[in-house]
């Protein structure tokens, strides 16, 4: 009787695309961004009628922060932990269940029924976490342990947005939540990109001087711990300004300097590499304009969006590229296209800052050219690494 099944979850583990999880995880975060910020883009020009459980604002914000990112990261961890550990991760037909879950809950949060919505997007991330989890634990690697952590408090945080657009929590929980999950990414790149942006430049450019102080790395991690739950406690808790004016600035310099000892003007000859530490910058950079968004000086969605479109966008999608190529048996080497989406997605970036400082009568076009310029970017991946995905290694090797 499971002979049919088995032969299923064979054919199932013989497609390329789900030979390991950088493969469907990274398509299908492309194709998402290449079609639901031209949806997003005419629901705000009021062109298409948004219903459903997640509508509008609500469903922007909500869709790119526990929709598109997560999608990224399950890819980028699903490959990465098995290196780290040397255990397997997911294929085939454990892979496919991850997808499909992803892609149920992409939809039945625009459809319905509210509580099948809100049980397929929170049960993401801890299959995730067991996927990941499991390979950690048997490694006995307990530096990864962080990763797990991260992915559960994101889970929460994910869980609590759930409730209070339900109205079992206040509703101003959204907002805590959403702030609590951009923290909770930062603090994801921040540890990740310090593991991986120094150990490429140093292995691509050898006796470039990259450096990486302990102490440093401590004290540029605990500044985002305590904004994150400075955050949470903020319903309870009134913090003065200059409590959290102390914390980003700390934040900011630690980060800042950590970032200028991993050498990033040595890897102005590599674009690839270029692009990790540009992309990185924009973390320090969103933490120094979220202290002036404090005093009033910019737009705190200025500060979001920096964040967002500038350090996650353009991190993501340049670790996308690079695992991409790698994962494939293709030489780490950027071509125009490669070039040309990461300049795009750094434009969209740019662009969307730009509409906090104009008159209000350019504000909904800059809006609309940062939303195009964004899904423009990923477009051109798709249209460079689509193919590469959905076939099997060009060097013959798993994966």
């Amino acid at each position: 009787m499971s002979r049919p099944a088995d032969a299923a979850g064979r054919r199932l583990t013989d497609w390329p695309i789900l030979a390991l999880g950088f493969r469907p995880f990274y398509l299908g975060a492309a194709v998402f961004a290449v079609v639901v910020l031209p949806v997003w883009i005419a629901v705000y020009l009021g062109q298409l009628q948004a219903t459903g459980y997640l509508s509008g604002v609500a469903w922007h914000s909500h869709e790119m922060i526990f929709g598109f990112a997560p999608a990224v990261i399950a890819g980028f961890l699903l490959t990465a932990v098995r290196n780290w550990t040397s255990q397997p991760t997911p294929t085939g037909r454990a892979l496919a269940a991850l997808v499909l879950l992803w892609v149920a809950a992409r939809i039945l949060v625009v459809t319905g029924p509210d509580l099948l919505a809100i049980a397929a997007d929170v049960a993401f991330l801890p299959a995730v976490a067991v996927a990941v989890g499991i390979p950690i634990w048997r490694s006995k690697n307990s530096r990864n342990y962080k990763i797990l952590v991260v992915l559960l408090v994101l889970t929460l945080a994910n869980l609590v947005y759930h409730l209070a657009h339900i109205g079992i929590l206040p509703p101003a929980f959204t907002r805590t939540a959403t702030i609590g999950a951009l923290d909770i990414i930062t603090i994801l790149m921040a540890v990740v990109g310090g593991r991986v942006i120094p150990a490429f430049t140093a292995n691509a450019i050898p006796g470039a001087g990259v450096r990486q102080l302990p102490a440093l790395e401590i004290a540029s991690i605990v500044p985002l711990v305590l904004l994150l739950v400075a955050g949470i406690l903020s319903y309870w808790i009134s913090f003065p300004d200059w409590a959290w004016l102390s914390l980003l600035i700390i934040a900011v310099l630690t980060q800042t300097l950590r970032w200028w000892l991993w050498r990033p003007l040595q890897t102005w000859r590599n674009p690839l590499l270029l692009m990790l530490p540009v992309a990185y910058v924009w973390i320090p950079l969103s933490l120094a304009m979220r202290a002036l968004a404090l005093v009033g000086t910019i737009p705190p969605a200025v500060a979001i969006h920096a964040l967002t479109l500038g350090a996650i966008s353009g991190l993501m999608l340049a670790m996308m590229m690079r695992s991409a190529l790698g994962h494939t048996g293709r030489a780490l080497a950027a071509e125009r296209i490669e070039i040309l989406a990461f300049f795009l997605v750094q434009a969209g970036a740019i662009t969307r800052l730009a509409s906090g400082f104009v008159d209000p009568s350019n504000y909904q076009g800059l809006v609309v050219a940062s939303g195009i310029l964004w899904s423009l970017a990923f477009a051109a991946f798709l249209f460079r690494y689509a193919p590469m995905l959905c076939r099997s290694r060009i060097d013959g090797k798993p994966g």
